[in-house]
């Protein structure tokens, strides 16, 4: 007959299986603490379109790779400060780079010395979402229009204004221009560090308008503290469809819609570009994600690494001959 085990011996039997427990579930939570976070980095400051981007994208993303993604801000220069983070960091899977496509496809035209190249320093991990850029007039002016604002400008003392924009040499200076150019204004762009500074002169009315991302200005827009009196691109905007196009206004040349990416250094196993390009995907599939994306002013849509090559070339390619055209000399 085979003895039952004594009380005794079970007692010590679970104490060994706690501690066998205990100790694994020790070292499991040591090492997802010392797991080494995705940092994300972002070329402009606090509080602007991109960080808010970014945020809610590496909230939903730690989720979906199940380990920790964090937003890094590398302002100044327009992006080309973290775009030259990017190029020094390690190709090991956990630096990466959000972008639009000043940094990408515009400032190393315009820039001798950018400090990097796009084609040859980053692989591209995926897209998530294509915007246009507007224009905006504070609510210290009385413009509720963009003829208005042409109006009041010309009003002024020999018609000069001065227009903020996110950073020198962007696709908001060539716009400040040729709109200048068009309706024989003397526009001058006023270069911020970011739109978030551009937005704080604006609201206290230290600027009478900005030109930068819908998803720069449609909270204060909806707000009726500055008012969005046109939109690049060739269709109206979902979230302001009052919102006449520069297209209607007469003005070409900006048909090319810009992007938003999200990059590595070049070197990065693919392993790693394949997995965080699947998570976000998915991430962007989610509706909460596309209702508030949408909501800021973006047409969201998933781009693989191969699509968002393929736009960025054909994005760089588009704004080599606008800047060709306008006489623009790399400083």
């Amino acid at each position: 007959m085979t003895s039952q085990p004594s009380r005794r011996s079970l007692l010590a039997r679970a104490v060994r299986t706690t501690a066998v427990l205990g100790a694994a579930l020790t070292v499991g939570l040591a090492s997802a603490q010392s797991a080494k976070p995705v940092r994300i980095l972002v070329g402009f400051p606090p509080g602007g379109g991109s960080d808010a981007i970014a945020r809610l994208l590496a909230e939903k993303l730690k989720d979906e790779l199940h380990m920790p993604v964090v937003v890094e801000n590398r302002p100044g220069a327009g992006g080309q400060i973290a775009a030259q983070a990017l190029k020094a960091a390690p190709a090991d899977g956990h630096t990466l780079f959000l972008s639009h496509d000043h940094t990408i496809s515009i400032l190393p035209q315009v820039v001798k010395n950018p400090g990097y190249d796009p084609v040859h320093d980053f692989v591209s991990v995926g897209g998530f979402a294509t915007f246009v850029n507007a224009f905006a007039v504070s609510g210290g002016t009385p413009a509720r229009s963009f003829t208005d604002y042409v109006a009041w400008v010309k009003a002024q003392g020999k018609g000069k204004g001065a227009v903020g924009i996110p950073a020198p040499a962007s696709t908001p200076e060539f716009l400040v221009k040729l709109v200048g150019e068009k309706y024989q204004i003397d526009l001058v762009s006023a270069p911020y560090r970011g739109s978030a500074p551009m937005m704080a002169d604006m609201l206290g009315n230290q600027i009478a308008a900005g030109v930068g991302s819908v998803q720069d200005f449609i909270e204060n827009h909806k707000a009726g503290k500055v008012h969005v009196v046109a939109v690049l691109g060739t269709r109206r905007q979902a979230a302001m469809p009052d919102v006449p196009t520069f297209d209607e206004l007469g003005l070409k040349g900006f048909e090319d819609l810009p992007y938003y990416g999200i990059y590595a250094p070049t070197g990065t196993p693919q392993k790693f570009i394949t997995d965080f390009s699947n998570a976000l995907a998915k991430v962007v599939a989610q509706p909460d994600v596309r209702e508030h994306l949408t909501a800021m002013g973006l047409t969201v849509g998933y781009m693989s690494p191969q699509q968002l090559a393929t736009r960025e070339k054909a994005y760089t390619e588009a704004w080599t001959r606008i800047i060709k055209t306008s006489g623009f000399v790399a400083q």
